[in-house]
C-alpha cells in the first residue's frame, strides 16, 4: 500500500500530532519528503539527521554502551533515537531510521538491513528491524522512506 504524503499530513492534522524524525541511513530524506508538501508545517516539528555515532550521542543522547554494545544499525539505537527525539522536540510522535544502505555490509550487518524505531506521547516505545535486501543504495534509502511514511500513517491511525 503506497501512503500519499497529504493523506499523512491531513490525518495528522486531524488529530493534532506533530511528528520529529531522527534519521541516519536516509540522511533526512524522510523529513524531506514530509515537508515537499504545502502545509507540513502544521504537522513537522524537525528532523535529526544524525549520521555519525557521535552525532547520535550529542544530538540525541543514544547511550554510547548501547552503540557500543549493539551498533548503530541496531533496534536498541533505533529505540534511543526515537525516545529521545521525542524528549529533544516538541513533536508527540518520533519515528526513526538507522541502517545500511549499502553497497557492502557495515559490522557483519547486510547492506539492506534498516532498522525503525517510534515513540509517542499515547503509544509505546518500540522499534523493527527490515532487511530490504541487497538492492543498492538509493533503493535501500527510497525504500526506507516509503516503509517509514507508512509507519507513521499507521502509527496515527
Amino acid at each position: 500500500m503506497v501512503i500519499n504524503i497529504k493523506s499523512l499530513i491531513n490525518i495528522a492534522k486531524e488529530k493534532k500530532i506533530i511528528i520529529a524524525t531522527a534519521e541516519s541511513c536516509t540522511g533526512g530524506l524522510l523529513a524531506a519528503k514530509i515537508t515537499s508538501v504545502a502545509g507540513s508545517s502544521a504537522v513537522f516539528d524537525r528532523g535529526f539527521i544524525t549520521y555519525s555515532n557521535q552525532s547520535k550521542e550529542v544530538m540525541l543522547k543514544v547511550n554510547k554502551k548501547t552503540l557500543i554494545k549493539f551498533g548503530a544499525v541496531s533496534t536498541e539505537v533505533a529505540k534511543e533515537m526515537a525516545i529521545n527525539a521525542l524528549i529533544e522536540s516538541n513533536a508527540n510522535l518520533t519515528l526513526s531510521i538507522t541502517g545500511v544502505a549499502g553497497p557492502g555490509h557495515s559490522a557483519g550487518k547486510l547492506e539492506g538491513l534498516v532498522c525503525f524505531g517510534w515513540a509517542g506521547t499515547s503509544i509505546n516505545a518500540s522499534s523493527e528491524l527490515i532487511q530490504f535486501g541487497q538492492i543498492g543504495r538509493y533503493n535501500v534509502r527510497r525504500k526506507s522512506v516509503s516503509y517509514g511514511i507508512k509507519k507513521l500513517f499507521n502509527l496515527i491511525n
